[in-house]
């Protein structure tokens, strides 16, 4: 009796269990959605291409102040630091020596102006006598002989004359050129030689002031070459030069190419190339040390793509993910020449109509992956659908290591 309610239990569980088997049916997992991407399609276009070098400030002028006679300095008659025109004096000499050789050279030139008059009269008087045989021809051409040498005599006092007052100006020491008056090496009370090795003040012209920049050989070698070939147009621009200075700021003024040095240094394998820049407000000082961005060249065909869309490789090499024809992902690897603005310059892995993979995909991107590709808006230019940013007054920074 006992085991009935057992018995009468036993199918109702199973049939509840088989019930329950059956209710649970397996769902198929659902397929992922296509990742969306943001890309841009390459396009050459023209680019200012731009390179940045060291260089320093060269002073557009410079004088070292010597004196030219000697004597006791005895006064000094500008500050120092000072801007000073050309001819403005700076020291003076003690003149008087010099005022005594002036009164001698003066009545040395007297004097032989009365000689001269005593003799043109002994010559004409003997010129009288000689036609009459009164005195002999020698005589006579003694007279004509003492009349020269007193001319002579005349003309020579003459110049002793002006060296002496060239001498007595010289005391005066005034300013060759026009400029910025150093620190004196000198006070009153020093001696003066003439052409002493030590000046006695350097003056410096800063308006305008030159830039000196060294360039590798190399680099002008194979820039010449690239113009040659014609990869490269030189237009009216290239001589263009601008400067950042020692903080980190842009010089308000741009500079002009002067000229490159005709020959290269064997040390350093450099030439050297010379710009000037106006400098009204003295903000270039000589010695100084900046970085010049001189012009090289307007490429024609140029491919650049934003920063943000290249990547390295385990390789180190930069790398760029592209679209397709079959809407699959793709990895390009890049041989860049430099970084314009916020863009690469490509010189190869890249052909006109590719899409370059800007934003999207995330990390799950992967070579072969199906994506679909909607055209990049460049936050820059207002969200609308960007191509490739001009660059043809964009700056490069130092060409960085990149494959070639």
């Amino acid at each position: 009796m006992p085991m009935r309610p057992l018995h009468r239990a036993a199918p109702l569980a199973l049939a509840l269990i088989l019930m329950g088997g059956c209710g649970k049916k397996e769902e198929a997992p659902a397929a992922p959605p296509t990742p969306e991407v943001s890309v841009l399609s390459v396009r050459p276009q023209a680019a200012t291409l731009t390179v940045t070098l060291p260089g320093r400030t060269t002073a557009y002028e410079t004088s070292e102040v010597r004196p030219q006679v000697n004597g006791l300095i005895v006064a000094r008659l500008f500050q120092e630091g000072d801007t000073v025109r050309q001819g403005q004096p700076l020291y003076r000499i003690d003149p008087q020596p010099y005022i005594q050789q002036v009164a001698s050279a003066r009545a040395a030139l007297a004097r032989a102006r009365a000689s001269i008059a005593s003799s043109a009269a002994l010559q004409r008087r003997y010129g009288e006598l000689v036609r009459i045989n009164a005195i002999s021809r020698q005589e006579y051409d003694n007279a004509i002989t003492s009349a020269q040498q007193a001319r002579a005599d005349v003309a020579a006092q003459q110049a002793a004359l002006r060296s002496a007052e060239i001498d007595l100006s010289r005391t005066t020491i005034k300013a060759p050129i026009s400029g910025r008056i150093g620190r004196s090496l000198v006070t009153t009370g020093a001696l003066a030689t003439a052409g002493q090795q030590t000046a006695l003040v350097t003056i410096q012209r800063m308006d305008p002031i030159y830039v000196d920049v060294p360039q590798s050989s190399e680099d002008l070698l194979r820039l010449r070459q690239r113009l040659l070939a014609g990869s490269l147009a030189r237009g009216g621009e290239a001589a263009r030069v601008r400067l950042r200075l020692e903080d980190g700021t842009i010089y308000p003024i741009e500079g002009r190419m002067q000229f490159a040095d005709v020959s290269v240094d064997p040390a350093t394998g450099t030439q050297t190339i010379r710009a000037v820049f106006p400098n009204p407000r003295a903000l270039l000082l000589p010695g100084m040390f900046v970085r010049a961005e001189l012009i090289e060249g307007v490429q024609g065909d140029a491919i650049l793509i934003p920063q943000r869309a290249v990547t390295r490789n385990e390789k180190g090499d930069p790398v760029v993910m592209v679209v397709g024809r079959d809407n699959k992902a793709a990895q390009r690897t890049l041989k860049t020449d430099r970084v314009i603005g916020n863009n690469w310059l490509v010189t190869g892995g890249l052909m006109q109509g590719d899409r370059i993979i800007i934003e999207g995909g995330g990390a799950m991107l992967r070579p072969g992956s199906p994506v679909k590709a909607v055209p990049w808006r460049d936050p820059q230019a207002g969200g609308k659908p960007a191509g490739q940013q001009p660059a043809a007054s964009a700056a490069a920074a130092p060409a960085p290591a990149a494959t070639k």
